[in-house]
């Protein structure tokens, strides 16, 4: 009966193997565990037969095989509900193969946002982050841009109450970092800003990366270094450089920075205008009265800073002309990259 019992299960499990169809399953289901013909209920019948010694033992083993053969029966019966229910005709081919799930990828800003960082890591800067939501002090007035300073035009503010903003700039973390450390500091805020603005080279809302390093006999020079380092790793060629007086109020001197376009590498295209040139970012020397503000000595320490446009350096890395596209969420453009 032992042999019976095995010979069953095995005959049992390759012929749930062949079934394709419900209508398959329940012909198997009548042959084998039907209750008044079915095989296994017959062999069931007949352990009464048995010796009293060998019953408990076979009685389990047979127990053990109608459990297996059951539990593989409601599986394909599952199996072929889901695969009818996804069908429209009723004919399911489960040979075929599942569909394939794409994995998910960074967005470009983000990749961009992660790569600008490293390489500043690289160079010796810690990252730091700050809140979105910042105060009027930490946003204008501790970085020299007191009320009705006519810089404030520049910035087109959200303001949540007359003192509560939405930050402008990641600026505000240089502020929150010096009057908490004392020099020499290096360090990089990457974050989320927010303006009033919104066209093709402009969205309400953008990412910035904020750079500053505080020491002693810090120099224009060491500032021209570490932007001409980035900037080459960045774009991974050798681009030419060009600062440009400007005017910021928390930094004295103060200079905008120009790459060779990247484009058609300086010789003028319609990208930069015919100029050669392509704006990256703003930058200059820490204004002293900053310093002061902290409780720095700026006859002892001096540092720069440099703040950049995250979108605007993958615009400018990848070619894009509008800078809208990065939020449409169109997966035909988000999928190049």
């Amino acid at each position: 009966m032992e042999n019976e019992l095995l010979r069953l299960k095995q005959e049992a499990e390759e012929a749930l193997g062949g079934v394709q169809n419900p209508a398959q399953l329940e012909a198997f289901r009548v042959k084998y565990l039907g209750r008044k013909g079915g095989l296994l209920t017959g062999v069931l019948r007949q352990l009464g037969a048995v010796s009293p010694e060998d019953r408990p033992r076979l009685g389990q083993l047979a127990n053990d095989i109608k459990q297996a053969i059951e539990g593989r029966f409601d599986e394909k019966k599952e199996l072929l509900g889901s695969a009818l229910q996804a069908g429209a005709s009723g004919a399911v081919d489960l040979s075929l193969p599942g569909r394939f799930l794409p994995f998910g990828k960074l967005h470009p800003v983000t990749q961009v946002m992660e790569e600008i960082c490293s390489i500043f890591e690289g160079l010796g800067f810690a990252v730091a982050e700050g809140p979105d939501v910042e105060s009027d002090y930490y946003n204008f007035e501790a970085l020299n841009i007191p009320k009705h300073h006519p810089a404030r035009d520049m910035h087109d503010t959200f303001y949540v109450t007359d003192s509560i903003l939405l930050r402008t700039h990641t600026s505000p973390m240089q502020a929150r970092i010096m009057e908490k450390q004392d020099p020499p500091l290096r360090y990089i805020a990457p974050g989320k800003v927010y303006r009033c603005d919104s066209d093709i080279t402009h969205t309400p809302m953008f990412h910035q990366v904020e750079g500053f390093l505080v020491d002693k006999e810090v120099s224009f020079a060491d500032l021209k270094g570490v932007l001409t380092s980035f900037t080459h790793k960045m774009f991974e060629k050798e681009l030419a450089l060009r600062f440009r007086p400007s005017f910021f109020p928390f930094t004295e001197p103060s200079a905008e920075v120009d790459i060779a376009c990247v484009i058609c590498g300086g010789s003028g295209c319609r990208v930069c205008k015919r100029t050669g040139w392509l704006e990256i970012l703003g930058s200059g020397l820490i204004d002293p009265e900053v310093l002061k503000m902290v409780g720095y000595d700026p006859d002892v320490y001096s540092g720069f800073a440099f703040g950049l446009g995250v979108e605007r350096i993958a615009m400018l890395k990848y070619g894009i002309d509008d800078i809208r596209l990065y939020y449409e969420n169109d997966l035909r453009f988000l999928s190049q990259f």
